[in-house]
């Protein structure tokens, strides 16, 4: 398996610290308000890559934190006139179903940035003892200068940032160098605080996940992953305070996912093209937006438009009708054994499983993983004949639905706006209407049914129904 480090810039084999299992970290979002569109993509890219980590045997630690104590959230507390804590469990919560209608699984820790003061406070303490942090009038700096390293993930140079920074209107006159950032700042008035040696106050964003990450993890971990836009500063100043504190390396792989474009521009609210996940399932299903996320690769910019969304819930839809229509055949045939053709095929269908693997052994390429399914589709539509045994209908069933787990895609309608029971009604009172020879009143519930989003198909096993594409 070869994924690309954005540390060496170049693809390399995984190689896990311990054998057979990985841990993982990935940087949550800043509970503050529902996540947007932006956020739903390395909630999607993460859960996939360790998911098929753990399809290829691996024992997945799996670490995603919660921001929630940051200037965002304070201003947003202050302008309803409640708590920090009440506004960080309302967006946590929020969050939480946003990932479940992602189907993304649970990470196996969820940490908070304000249950973990007393080891963060910890590790300022240790940065300062080692000569790599210095108190300035109740803050705490990181010096950037006493780090051989600073730079190696971003490429940027000290000495390029320090001119920079020294061209800005308004600088810090507590730090050394412009370059330096902040660990620990003192309370302002109206702020959440914790006491600490240097003052009341709270701790900068930078060290709240190199804490995490050695709290739930380890001093070294295998990978560390996050949005493109976290490369600089926020990544790099992990690094600098893991290895400087804990005199290791700290990720041994560093993964980043490409942004997300609406209608080809960046996305942003003086744009008037921010939307919340939200804003798109409102008429989009999560699974569409899932599926859309993986169409293209994770370390490429994708581009989000309604057209593009709508294509890609039509892809989807062609599984599940394939998917449904494998069932319908399973329900309604006979033959525990297949014969030897369809064994044959099966040995055919099992180079679809096999350029799957391919794909998602190349730096999890799940664009090209898609394009094994709907192979894998067309072959089943193709071979899957009335005459066709019930064994063979299950295994291709099985193997389309191992493919689409692995990418935690749905093969089930989710369609909450459906409901299935009032389409099967129909399809029986369409069955007497035939049967009694009323034509007329069939072919007003075929038009109903597909007025509904149904097409009705009658075979030798009876009526055949799929959501129309």
């Amino acid at each position: 398996m070869k994924v690309y480090n954005t540390l060496t810039r170049r693809k390399e084999e995984f190689v896990p610290l311990e054998e057979n299992k990985v841990k993982m970290y990935v940087c949550g979002p800043t509970v503050y308000g529902l996540i947007h569109i932006g956020n739903a993509r390395p909630y999607v890219i993460f859960d996939t890559i360790r998911r098929y980590m753990e399809y290829k045997g691996y024992e997945v630690t799996y670490v995603q934190n919660f921001t929630d104590v940051d200037d965002k959230i304070i201003k947003r507390a202050n302008e309803e006139g409640v708590s920090t804590e009440v506004i960080t469990d309302r967006y946590i919560k929020e969050a939480l179903k946003d990932a479940e209608g992602l189907n993304v699984e649970p990470a196996t820790y969820h940490p908070l940035a304000t249950k973990e003061m007393p080891y963060i406070i910890e590790m300022i303490q240790t940065l300062i003892d080692k000569g790599y942090a210095y108190e300035k009038n109740g803050s705490v700096y990181y010096d950037t200068s006493t780090f051989k390293g600073y730079g190696k993930l971003s490429g940027k140079k000290l000495e390029d940032l320090i001119a920079g920074a020294s061209n800005r209107v308004e600088t810090d006159p507590d730090k050394k160098s412009p370059a330096d950032f902040v660990l620990w700042k003192p309370k302002k008035e109206g702020e959440p605080y914790w006491k600490s040696p240097w003052s009341d106050g709270r701790p900068g964003w930078h060290i709240e996940c190199s804490v995490m990450a050695k709290r739930y993890l380890g001093d070294t971990i295998d990978i560390h992953a996050g949005g493109e836009d976290l490369i600089f500063p926020h990544h790099e100043n992990e690094i600098a305070q893991s290895e400087a504190a804990n005199g290791k390396p700290f990720a041994r792989y560093w993964l980043h996912n490409g942004f997300i474009n609406v209608d080809n521009e960046k996305m942003s609210k003086s744009k008037g093209n921010f939307f919340t996940l939200r804003d798109i399932v409102a008429d989009i299903p999560y699974d569409v937006v899932r599926f859309f996320i993986l169409n293209g690769h994770y370390r490429s910019p994708i581009n989000f438009s309604r057209d593009l969304m709508e294509a890609a819930g039509n892809g989807l839809l062609r599984i599940k009708n394939c998917v449904k229509s494998i069932k319908f055949h399973i329900e309604n045939s006979e033959g525990d054994v297949m014969t030897a053709n369809e064994a044959e095929l099966m040995e055919k269908a099992a180079s679809f499983k096999t350029e799957f693997e391919k794909a998602m052994d190349d730096d999890f390429n799940t664009a090209d993983a898609i394009a094994c399914i709907f192979d894998y589709v067309k072959f089943a539509n193709s071979n899957l004949k009335e005459s066709s045994t019930k064994a063979f209908g299950q295994a291709l069933l099985d193997g389309i639905n191992e493919l689409c787990n692995i990418l935690g895609i749905l093969t089930e309608d989710a369609k909450e706006d459906t409901d299935t029971s009032e389409i099967e009604r129909l399809i029986e009172e369409r069955t007497a209407a035939k049967k009694a020879k009323d034509y007329q009143k069939a072919d007003e519930i075929r038009a109903k049914l597909l007025d509904m989003g149904v097409v009705i198909e009658d075979t030798r096993q009876g009526v055949r129904w799929s959501y129309k594409k």
